[in-house]
């Protein structure tokens, strides 16, 4: 008995990658081909000012793109600084944040039970005046010291107004022997 051998499939021939590649770079090399002779055609003179404006061209393409990205860096590193300084401006006030919310929560714990003369002048007391005349008068509050410092009256001053204090009146003078700072005020809530 004789044995049966299979023929081989026909396929249709299905093109692979490296003939679609083949195929491209024949294109490719054709189109440069055609490039070519048109180039060969062109007078010398328009040959001159093709490849004067192809590298004007290139130049300006590539300036302008060197501009684009030199911006976008001097942007990016503006930005960059603005936080960094918007980090070192918090941490600067890092300290008032805290003074804020311990002073509102000592409000809330201990002096809200205490009359307001006398809530003043732990707030002053606090802020590093001390000896000042606090006196209740009706619904407002007359008080009276001297300090040498003017931060240090201006940050009593400031902690008043964000415990609710509204200056109805004030009067602030500095002593031209000591330079120290007189000030009265009269404060509501």
């Amino acid at each position: 008995m004789k044995r049966l051998q299979r023929r081989p499939k026909r396929s249709a021939a299905v093109p692979t990658t490296s003939t679609k590649a083949h195929a491209f770079s024949e294109r490719v090399s054709s189109y440069q081909n055609g490039l070519a002779t048109r180039w060969h055609r062109l007078p010398a003179r328009d040959q001159l000012a093709l490849a004067v404006l192809s590298v004007f061209l290139l130049l300006f393409i590539g300036g302008y793109g060197g501009y684009s990205v030199h911006q976008a860096a001097n942007d990016s590193k503006r930005g960059y600084q603005e936080q960094v300084a918007d980090y070192f401006w918090l941490r600067a006030q890092e300290g008032n944040i805290d003074s804020k919310a311990s002073s509102a929560a000592t409000t809330v714990d201990g002096e809200a039970d205490m009359p307001p003369a006398s809530r003043i002048n732990a707030l002053l007391n606090s802020s590093g005046i001390a000896n000042a005349q606090v006196v209740a008068a009706g619904d407002s509050v007359q008080l009276s010291f001297t300090h040498p410092s003017q931060a240090v009256v201006s940050t009593a001053l400031g902690k008043l107004e964000q415990q609710g204090w509204q200056f109805t009146q004030l009067s602030m003078q500095q002593d031209t022997t000591n330079k120290s700072i007189q000030v009265q005020a009269t404060v509501a809530l």
